[in-house]
């Protein structure tokens, strides 16, 4: 894929899908801490229907990622097209209860 249709694909996903989150691995396999972490915290919020997208499965996607951000690491999550940032993060926002009522409907626990 091309830079401009790894943009547009990464477009399309966060455009399409009210949580999206580009990970290292699966969500049922978290290939590292921090990508574990994410899932683990939308899972505690009762989150059943996010994208997870697995950054080793196509070429480019992780450049792609962080030129689409603006930001250099991994995990990224999008909520309803508006990106969020990593593990710390999302964390943080858990702890506060931000991301909860972020989610609204979307969490059906926590």
């Amino acid at each position: 894929m091309t830079t401009l249709d790894i943009q547009k694909l990464i477009a399309e996903q966060v455009a399409s899908n009210d949580v999206v989150l580009y990970i290292k691995g699966s969500a049922k396999f978290p290939q590292c801490g921090f990508s574990a972490n994410v899932v683990r915290i939308l899972n505690l919020l009762g989150v059943k229907n996010f994208l997870a997208v697995n950054v080793f499965e196509e070429p480019g996607l992780v450049a792609g990622l962080v030129e689409y951000a603006s930001w250099p690491t991994l995990p990224q999550c999008y909520i309803r097209g508006e990106f969020i940032g990593g593990s710390d993060i999302m964390t943080e926002m858990y702890q506060s209860g931000e991301l909860k009522q972020l989610l609204g409907a979307l969490a059906t626990a926590g």
